[in-house]
């Protein structure tokens, strides 16, 4: 039994172990809150999980294409309006091009991001989120600041709504991505390059990696699946429409880093980018059962985050 635990109680378990623990702890509250109000366990249900991981499919897509880039040491903050500007896009194309089109433009504005810092080393945070704010302008001179009047597509509602022997094929589609992600991460060179330029980029070049194309390709990677994702939230709510990504930004970077993806890059897994997922997931929803006020779902959220950051960092300090 103590091997087991010295096993669990790794430093790169601890953060998956932690997180798992306070997903235990969100569900018995959740639970305990609708036996009381409502007599039953309603969080428990395989209805209920199998929603809840159809909606959180859409984040996590987003958090496994922002893992890349974080391991990195950079950040991505176009992903916002890489969303939304992919959903309109797919809409407004339509028929069998809407899918091509929105993995397009998120491509497209990934490889932009990746060539702004990769080649003219301005640092991402800047570089993003000056992309972000182009996106935007772009896309409300495009509709003329309305709603986009186009819907989605058979296909993008198939895809986000869908269902195969009773489990979503959003669910699908995100295990289709998490294999792709874990295949680069620990099969290919790529991978080994990622980790190695987010411990020291200048030893990883001076090593030999390619580094200019292995930033380049992150960042595109994680633009195609913002773009990804805007387009299966389009299926899901029928049609695109501005701000549609706003909500995602945020809880992606907080469940790749609570997954204990190091923020400054070159140490994470992606099993824990996924537990990091379903726990904000899960919060969010347990939140809103509560029909807790947006102000204290925040203040709720943010503390949350913040004490699970304290705990990776303080057991980070013991081991130096």
């Amino acid at each position: 039994m103590p091997k087991v635990k010295s096993r669990l109680w790794t430093p790169e378990n601890k953060p998956i172990v932690i997180a798992s623990g306070f997903i235990v702890v969100i569900l018995a509250i959740g639970t305990a809150y609708t036996l009381v109000t409502q007599g039953t366990a309603t969080l428990l249900s395989p209805g209920y999980m199998l929603q809840q991981l159809q909606v959180g499919s859409f984040l996590g897509i987003v958090a496994a294409g922002m893992m890349l880039v974080i391991l990195l040491g950079h950040i991505d903050l176009s992903v916002p309006w890489t969303v939304a500007a992919s959903a309109m896009m797919a809409t407004a194309f339509g028929g069998a091009a809407a899918l091509p089109v929105g993995l397009s433009v998120g491509l497209a504005v990934g490889l932009v991001n990746g060539l702004g810092v990769a080649y003219l080393r301005i640092p991402s945070m800047i570089f993003t989120l000056g992309v972000n704010a182009v996106m935007r302008g772009l896309m409300v001179a495009y509709t003329g600041g309305f709603a986009p009047q186009t819907a989605a597509t058979p296909l993008m509602q198939y895809l986000a709504v869908g269902k195969i022997l009773g489990i979503p094929v959003a669910l699908f589609v995100w295990a289709a991505v998490s294999v792709v992600v874990v295949f680069i991460l620990r099969k290919t060179p790529v991978g080994r390059y990622i980790f190695a330029i987010g411990n020291r980029e200048s030893a990883a070049y001076l090593a030999g990696a390619p580094t200019r194309w292995v930033i380049v390709f992150a960042f595109g990677l994680c633009g195609m699946m913002a773009g990804l994702s805007g387009t299966l939230l389009a299926g899901y709510s029928t049609k695109a429409y501005q701000g549609m990504g706003d909500a995602y930004l945020l809880p992606a970077i907080a469940a790749v880093v609570i997954g204990g993806t190091h923020i400054l890059g070159g140490r994470g897994r992606y099993l824990g980018t996924l537990v990091g997922v379903i726990l904000i997931v899960l919060l969010n929803s347990v939140l809103s059962i509560m029909q807790m006020p947006e102000a204290g779902r925040q203040v709720i959220y943010g503390s949350v985050i913040i004490l699970m950051l304290l705990f990776y960092d303080r057991g980070r300090q013991e081991r130096q």
